[in-house]
């Protein structure tokens, strides 16, 4: 993903949201953060995905994420859109109309200024007018106000809340101890490490590389 990557700090941009205006600095506070785009109001695959991160709204906040949504349409817009968004997750995933977008914001960017600052255009598709459209990026921000981990997909293409929480576990679990997840790790599962304490997988090389822990 060219632009804004893995290492940069997120840009501390004025944003106005559901939830009113603020800077982006000031909503990570400290703490983890997921900013997450989306192409336009109203479309399907992003109505899918917001619903479904809402569902998923209480296994975030115990990890201490803050979710932060980001489309191209006004406020007025997000909040008729935000009423579609709930009637589908009550259907859907048979929870109560609590207002379940009122935990976390949506950024209004009719402009697309806040899109291009956070690098969640995509670089091919086209709306009517010739513009290009917002892709369905999300980056994962840590404490410190870096983007911990990104992923980019097309429009047409939804993206896997489970997998966003599985990496959340990762990362922070990596973030606290001296430790790396491998391939399709989970947490509760052995991690891997450098140092003493381990158990060694047998390998024909016999090179020992190759370790685990339980942390």
């Amino acid at each position: 993903m060219p632009g804004l990557t893995i290492g940069d700090t997120i840009p501390d941009l004025d944003v106005d949201t559901t939830h009113g205006h603020f800077r982006i600095h000031d909503y990570v506070n400290g703490g983890w953060a997921i900013i997450f785009s989306h192409p336009g109001d109203f479309t399907p695959v992003c109505t899918t995905e917001l619903g479904k991160i809402a569902s998923n709204a209480e296994e975030f906040e115990r990890r201490g994420v803050k979710l932060l949504g980001l489309s191209c349409d006004d406020l007025q817009s997000h909040r008729e859109w935000i009423k579609d968004i709930e009637a589908y997750t009550v259907l859907s995933f048979s929870l109560s109309l609590t207002s379940l977008l009122c935990g976390y914001p949506i950024v209004a960017d009719p402009k697309r200024e806040v899109l291009k600052e956070l690098n969640m255009v995509d670089p091919d598709e086209k709306d009517s007018t010739g513009a290009h459209i917002p892709s369905r990026a999300l980056h994962i921000i840590g404490p410190d106000k870096k983007v911990k981990l990104s992923f980019l997909y097309p429009a047409t293409t939804g993206r896997n809340v489970d997998e966003v929480l599985r990496v959340v576990d990762a990362l922070q679990k990596s973030a606290a101890h001296p430790v790396a997840t491998p391939a399709n790790w989970k947490s509760g599962e052995p991690v891997a490490i450098s140092p003493s304490g381990y158990q060694t997988a047998d390998l024909p090389s016999k090179k020992g590389y190759l370790r685990f822990t339980n942390v």
